[in-house]
């Protein structure tokens, strides 16, 4: 997984993280590190005392979050060198800096290491040894899977958040950087870890999983994001498999019952395995089970949720985030909760409570300017086939009245990391949209960019394909940047009121800008 740092925005989580209380002799042995005094503002005598009296609270690798207390790491990424910051870490507060090259003039303690990064991995390793060696109860879920990561991660810490102190990742930190810092969030007092697990190549998450081992490994499904990556949908669930063969001696595995390749983890397992699935909980004989799902006109999904055992009484559920999809994603966060100790009637209530979920996940709000308004959909924060369709879906679930259905405009841009099919799938996403009732499809391509302008190009073609010779067929254009996209949005709903937009592509497809843009002139949630 390449590393990527900017001091505008870090690969981690936001804001600081508050981990248990270390000496900096600690924090130098749990990192392999070598402790060489704090420049040359202070004498010899003081730079011992300093180091000596020195408490870490708290770990960042972005200066701007560092407060008393804390360790900032300098890391060198693509675009921004971490050790550029160090001489001013000391200023703002820093009790240290780990770094791989000494920093001459830097008012602080420095930890030399070979590998900053390796270095952030062993100190969050440390800090769960630590937390674990503590008395009270302490468990970590892992979570991995190609789609749903981060939204079964933030209903899962609503509901477990409800029992005792949870730390999760904010947004989708899910690296060998993100992790760690979140991971470093945990104290003495914290009774649950939720660690989201992601991976571009075989062998991330072993990685990842030897930093946080899980009590609870969640694995949501085997798709192609990252086929170009891997190389093969099977190369894939072996990467997905190895939150699983990460567990502890005694962890288990919660695995989705309607999906073959993660249902052929269990054998990894043995008998420590759990189940959820709306197709097959029957089969695999589920905790839980959800029947009769409906979908609202905010394409807001309703289900009864019981436990799978003869007689047991059910709860009705209306999740608050749109997407009919989320409901496996809902089970999968309920299934967990429910072996933590929570019973059926507190997690449906819950996960009908919970509103809003990271950014630019089907993140629904009224859009108006100079007279025009319209509903936007922003699912900008990635893309790939599973996620494309279910975005479309969504949109085409947005149906107000029969009477006085909306117009459905769907925003789309490239996929990447598809590999060597990669054109053929974005034709067969075009096809789709326009067969599922969508009105408008714009399909967002690059001046610059020839790769990206190709797969457009394929996924507008598909689309007109698809309509060609039907009456009632979709328009397509295909536009070169997102200010030709708003536009064209923009005389869609000035013609036609109640307009419905959905935003969904790749973080290349600038489509996520976009959404920002648009959320400034934001009317109502």
């Amino acid at each position: 997984m390449s590393i990527t740092i900017d001091e505008k925005k870090e690969s981690g989580v936001e804001g600081t993280a508050c981990m248990m209380t270390m000496s900096l002799e600690e924090v130098a042995r749990s990192v392999g590190g070598v402790i060489i005094g704090c420049g040359t503002d202070r004498s010899s005598e003081e730079s011992r005392a300093a180091v000596k009296d020195a408490e870490a609270t708290s770990v960042v690798s972005d200066s701007r979050r560092i407060r008393p207390g804390s360790v900032f790491v300098a890391i060198r990424g693509e675009r921004v060198d971490g050790h550029r910051f160090v001489a001013t870490a000391g200023r703002s507060g820093a009790v240290a800096a780990i770094v791989s090259s000494p920093v001459v003039d830097a008012d602080v303690p420095q930890i030399r290491v070979e590998n900053t990064v390796e270095a952030l991995g062993a100190l969050a390793r440390h800090n769960i040894e630590r937390r674990r060696s503590c008395p009270d109860a302490f468990n970590v879920i892992g979570i991995t899977g190609s789609v749903g990561k981060t939204t079964t991660k933030d209903l899962l810490k609503a509901l477990l958040g409800s029992i005792d102190e949870t730390v999760a990742p904010v947004g989708s930190f899910n690296n060998e950087i993100g992790l760690p810092l979140t991971a470093l969030e945990v104290n003495e007092r914290t009774r649950f870890l939720i660690a989201e697990m992601g991976a571009n190549h075989v062998g991330e998450i072993a990685h990842l999983t030897t930093i946080v081992p899980p009590d609870i490994a969640v694995v949501l499904k085997v798709g192609v994001a990252h086929l170009g990556e891997f190389g093969s949908v099977e190369r894939i669930a072996q990467a997905k498999s190895e939150i699983v063969r990460g567990l502890v001696d005694s962890g288990t595995a919660v695995l989705n019952a309607d999906d073959e390749r993660v249902a052929a983890m269990a054998a990894i397992v043995g008998e420590r395995e759990l189940w959820f699935g709306v197709e097959h909980h029957d089969d695999r004989r589920t905790e839980l089970e959800v029947r009769d799902v409906t979908v609202d006109s905010h394409d807001r999904a309703s289900f009864i949720l019981r436990r799978n055992a003869a007689g047991s009484e059910g709860s009705w559920v209306t999740l608050g985030i749109p997407g009919r999809h989320n409901v496996i994603n809902a089970l999968a966060a309920a299934t967990v909760a429910f072996r933590c100790g929570m019973d059926v009637d507190d997690i449906a209530r819950i996960l009908g409570g919970v509103r809003s979920i990271s950014p630019h996940r089907m993140a629904v709000s009224t859009v108006g300017n100079d007279g025009v308004d319209f509903t936007l959909i922003d699912d900008s924060f990635n893309a790939n086939p599973d996620s494309m369709k279910a975005g479309i879906d969504g949109l085409r679930n947005w149906n107000g009245t029969e009477e006085n259905a909306p117009f459905r405009v769907a925003v789309l841009g490239a996929m990447l990391e598809l590999g060597a099919g990669e054109r053929d799938l974005h034709r067969q996403i075009g096809e789709y949209a326009a067969r599922q009732g969508i009105d408008a499809v714009i399909v967002v391509g690059s001046a610059s960019d020839e790769h990206l302008e190709g797969l457009a190009a394929a996924m507008a073609d598909g689309a007109r394909d698809a309509g060609a010779g039907a009456r009632d067929a979709c328009s397509v254009d295909l536009v070169r940047d997102v200010a030709d996209a708003a536009g064209k949005v923009r005389d869609y709903a000035r013609r036609r009121p109640g307009t419905v937009v959905l935003l969904k592509g790749s973080h290349a497809s600038g489509l996520s800008t976009l959404a920002e843009r648009w959320n400034r002139e934001r009317l109502t949630l």
